[in-house]
């Protein structure tokens, strides 16, 4: 059993590892962390009870952030993904793609989306 988080580098982000991680050690499981940022991810918040692998992208070049996440969860047999989101508006929805809501969409498995408080 594995659980994915998709990490972008924002709050949004840093909540939606710190829910995973609490979700993977309640299940007793590894936790694979798809870094969507392009620096290197702090992960010392992180339960050390926890198996943690990072998963970093190569650079601006690298897969669409999405299709990166999807086939973490397809090569891993992961049991759910974890992401964070906010708030958006109509506007914003129809004009912006949004990783979260595609992932959201997408995902072949349950998503915990974790709210950011605003």
């Amino acid at each position: 059993m594995t659980i994915i988080v998709a990490v972008p580098d924002s709050i949004e982000g840093a909540r939606a590892l710190s829910a995973a991680a609490t979700e993977a050690q309640q299940l007793g499981t590894d936790l694979v962390v798809c870094n969507l940022g392009l620096r290197p991810l702090d992960t010392a918040s992180v339960d050390t009870d926890v198996k943690l692998t990072v998963v970093d992208r190569k650079g601006k070049d690298d897969r669409d952030p999405v299709d990166a996440v999807l086939d973490e969860i397809t090569h891993r047999g992961a049991i759910r993904l974890v992401i964070g989101v906010r708030r958006r508006t109509p506007v914003g929805k129809a004009i912006l793609g949004s990783v979260s809501q595609r992932l959201l969409l997408r995902s072949p498995v349950p998503v915990l989306a974790v709210k950011v408080d605003e």
